[in-house]
């Protein structure tokens, strides 16, 4: 897949941007935790990333299929890498407050809304339909390999201050932004529908129209939703496993490590059978690897809790992507993936809020266990509610 320029180009732009983020995650958390001692603060980290991507989830839909995709992601890109080297000026001022990161983020956040949903919908360009499974996991290795890169590089780096983090940060994004710039491709315009309610509205309609999709993009939500951690990893760091900005790093890399073999091995060897009922085994796993994480006392153990974690996620992403991209007219493929992306990309921050509220009503602990256990429940409540996802036996077929 990497012999193939376009899909190289856009490849090493996904791991620029996706370090990027990861090294924002990391130096944003640590710096609010550091600001404010209150694992509340760290939930409304993820709500100001949220609130843009679901207010805003239409609007970019119907923006991806009627303008120039790789121009939208480039342009989004140089934006959030000028919100990062903010950041970076006000650490150095010592002006950055708690309040004013929570504003920055939600700005970034609102700008991820708009690349996100494009990058998923640019992927169809670059390669022939048949790929698209390989092409989707060798995504979701780009991003694996940024997130174990990332979350490391920021802890490092964070022991020159946050400036230092939040700059080089930028720096990526700049450069992620002139890799797409330079992909070419040949291919007749985008046809631009006209804005109305209904056109507005079609990518919602087709998702609630095919069952297996639906099915799938929710199950991912609830999931992550109920079973991401990720909001609470600087508190286990500080306070349960007592270690640094560095071990937060390593924690936040730890399921990015399961994942990246995970999604290398999809990519030369695809799923060929059982699609749907490896899908809702892989995210009762991810359900599990939760539990064991939450009572974990022991840094390897969390670690190894983690990898497991990403490494069960990797697969339902995998899937989820190649199935929403592959049962979609190319037509609609901006408005689809734009609601993917808030039910998926954005419970990821909601699941962050939803943490840090469980956290600050019953504990750390607790939370993370009532997540873990919750996710499992989920998967056996849709086996029943989505019999067509659990019967998918190929992609693209």
């Amino acid at each position: 897949m990497l012999r193939h320029r376009p899909f190289r180009l856009f490849w090493l732009a996904r791991v620029c941007s996706s370090i990027a983020l990861q090294m924002q995650a990391v130096a944003v958390g640590w710096q609010i935790y550091a600001l404010t001692g209150s694992v509340f603060y760290l939930g409304l980290v993820g709500l100001a990333q949220f609130l843009p991507m679901f207010l805003l989830t239409l609007a970019v839909g119907h923006v991806a299929d009627r303008y120039d995709r790789r121009r939208i992601a480039g342009t989004c890109q140089v934006l959030e890498g000028l919100a990062l080297a903010l950041l970076a000026l006000g650490s150095h001022g010592g002006w950055l407050g708690k309040d004013a990161i929570l504003v920055i983020v939600f700005v970034a956040g609102a700008l991820r809304a708009f690349e996100g949903p494009t990058m998923l919908a640019l992927v169809p360009w670059l390669v022939p339909q048949e790929l698209i499974p390989r092409a989707s996991a060798w995504s979701a290795s780009a991003n694996q390999t940024a997130s174990i890169a990332g979350p490391a590089l920021g802890g490092l780096l964070y022991a020159l201050g946050p400036t230092t983090v939040y700059t080089s940060a930028a720096l990526l994004f700049f450069a992620a932004s002139l890799l797409l710039s330079r992909i070419r491709l040949d291919r007749a315009p985008v046809p631009r529908e006209p804005a109305t309610v209904r056109s507005l509205f079609a990518g919602i309609a087709f998702i609630r129209s095919r069952q297996e999709i639906l099915g799938a993009i929710s199950l991912d939500l609830f999931a992550v939703l109920l079973g991401g951690a990720t909001a609470l990893l600087p508190v286990f760091a500080r306070d349960i496993l007592h270690t640094g900005p560095l071990g937060l790093g390593l924690l936040r890399a730890a399921p990015a490590m399961g994942a990246l073999g995970v999604s290398l091995f999809l990519a030369r060897r695809p799923l060929r059978h059982r699609v749907g009922r490896t899908m809702f085994l892989s995210v009762f796993l991810f359900g599990v690897a939760t539990v064991v994480f939450g009572l974990s006392t022991s840094f390897p153990l969390s670690m190894a809790a983690l990898m497991a974690l990403g490494a069960a996620d990797i697969v339902s992403v995998v899937i989820r992507a190649s199935l929403v991209q592959i049962e979609t007219p190319d037509e609609m493929r901006g408005r689809v993936s734009a609601v993917n992306s808030m039910f998926i990309g954005t419970s990821n921050q909601l699941g962050e809020f939803e943490s840090g509220v469980t956290a600050a009503l019953f504990g750390t602990v607790p939370a993370v266990l009532i997540g873990g256990v919750g996710t499992m429940v989920v998967v056996l409540l849709w086996m029943k509610l989505f019999p067509r996802l659990l019967q998918v036996d190929k992609l693209g077929e």
